[in-house]
């Protein structure tokens, strides 16, 4: 994949430290799930850092980072410690500090951080918002229209057709969207939304439903520039055959065999470019990761979302592949540097998440997880930790999705078989797979 610059028209806020002055960097990760965990393990590899924190982390980080007691939202506290620390850079991973403001309080503090503002961080945090930069610019999504009061946005959806889609205004943690496959379901999402308030005051995008196979294309970007990275396809369903509910992702895989040299040209001339144009117009220019949610329709590529950071699980397959070294890829974006090449692996990777039962409902924690070591005799697979923790000198479970295995192989089918062939080693009476990853390539 090709690497697309533009002329440069923006620069950054905030210290320029050039990879010459570098030496030992301290990097300092927030979050502490599976896209976190990825991040940690580029950094690992790059020749600049010496030391990475991550706060919170989790198990699996801990053991190529130092975890700090911070949640990702303690963004004073995190201020505090990476300047004690002298944190020569830090990277964020969720969207709900960088919603919260997180990069302009590092930036005006005079430290270095990637990761958009709170202005430019709309693009996820607010649909709305998204939905407005991508009509003033002209790109292709699926048409829609907002809606505050609940008796009007069902009145509009008893009048449209079904299926349907829902999505709560704001951030829900990947839940605020639903698609209704009946007037009774998309009901019920209404007043899930508009009348209980499930995720608070706020407004609901109703959009038409699109068909076609999803992937998700994240990008580097600064200002109006947009550097790709490769592709990958997750799987939001719960249960094999696209069943179940929406999750926060079951599983991802990179590369993608059916997007062309010419899609890919396409999103980025018709969509990424455009929409890193239109926040820059708006007066709030994007720094950082831009995730494309998009559509490959019967009449063209369309955009379902954007996300403000590295989406989770694709971040656990298209990280593995990358031998470009991360750091200098961050530092030319928070520094407003030249872009070093982005070369990636031919090798596919895949990722298997194993989720606790009952996952995206209730759930319950605390089981212990073994075989761990075995899975890892395998150089071909990764393991990245999305919600554990340590108790008593074992792994248990603490989350949702608890952990995701990957695996890479010279072919899609090679790297599928390895990566269920560690899941079987993996011994917990609490956890649940999809087996199916990858099928639309398969």
């Amino acid at each position: 994949m090709g690497i697309f610059v533009t002329v440069p028209e923006y620069k950054p806020d905030g210290p320029t430290i050039t990879l010459e002055k570098v030496k030992d960097a301290k990097v300092l990760v927030v979050g502490g799930g599976g896209r976190e965990h990825a991040i940690v393990d580029a950094l690992s590899r790059s020749i600049y850092v010496k030391k990475i924190f991550c706060a919170p982390g989790n198990a699996g980080i801990a053991t190529q980072a130092k975890c700090i007691p911070l949640d990702d939202i303690q963004t004073d506290e995190l201020l505090e410690f990476a300047v004690h620390e002298h944190i020569d850079l830090t990277v964020v991973g969720p969207e709900v500090p960088l919603s919260a403001g997180i990069a302009d309080q590092f930036r005006a503090a005079g430290m270095r951080i990637f990761g958009p503002s709170a202005a430019a961080a709309r693009i996820e945090s607010s649909k709305s918002f998204a939905k407005e930069i991508m009509e003033r610019k002209g790109v292709p999504t699926a048409s829609y229209r907002t809606f505050t009061d609940y008796d009007e946005a069902l009145e509009y959806v008893k009048a449209g057709s079904i299926p349907v889609v829902l999505k709560y205004d704001g951030l829900a943690a990947g839940k605020g969207v639903v698609v209704a496959m009946s007037p009774e379901e998309a009901e019920a999402a209404l007043k899930d939304m508009l009348l209980d308030d499930r995720f608070g005051k706020g407004k609901v995008v109703v959009e038409e439903f699109l068909t076609g196979p999803e992937f998700s294309f994240m990008a580097l970007v600064r200002g109006k520039e947009v550097w790709p990275l490769a592709l990958a396809q997750d799987h939001k369903r719960a249960f094999d055959g696209d069943r179940g509910p929406n999750t926060g992702g079951m599983g991802a895989y990179s590369p993608l065999p059916f997007i062309t040299p010419e899609d890919v040209d396409y999103s980025i001339e018709k969509i990424l470019k455009p929409v890193a144009e239109g926040l820059f117009e708006e007066g709030c220019p994007f720094e950082g990761l831009l995730y494309g949610g998009l559509m490959k329709t019967p009449q063209g590529i369309k955009v379902i979302e954007f996300n403000c950071r590295f989406g989770d699980p694709e971040t656990e397959v298209v990280l593995p592949r990358l031998e470009s070294d991360i750091y200098t890829m961050f530092s030319a974006v928070v520094d407003g540097t030249p872009m070093p090449e982005i070369r990636w692996s031919e090798d596919c990777v895949i990722g298997f998440v194993l989720a606790s039962k009952g996952y995206p409902g209730k759930y319950s924690k605390g089981y212990e997880i073994d075989g761990l070591e075995d899975v890892l005799a395998d150089p071909a697979v990764r393991i990245y930790h999305m919600g554990t923790s340590v108790k008593g000198g074992k792994v248990i479970t603490a989350g949702g999705r608890v952990m995701m295995v990957t695996a890479s192989g010279e072919t899609l089918s090679q790297a599928r078989d390895r990566a269920l062939a560690a899941v079987g080693k993996i011994r917990c009476d609490n956890l649940f797979h999809r087996t199916d990853i990858g099928h639309y390539s398969l």
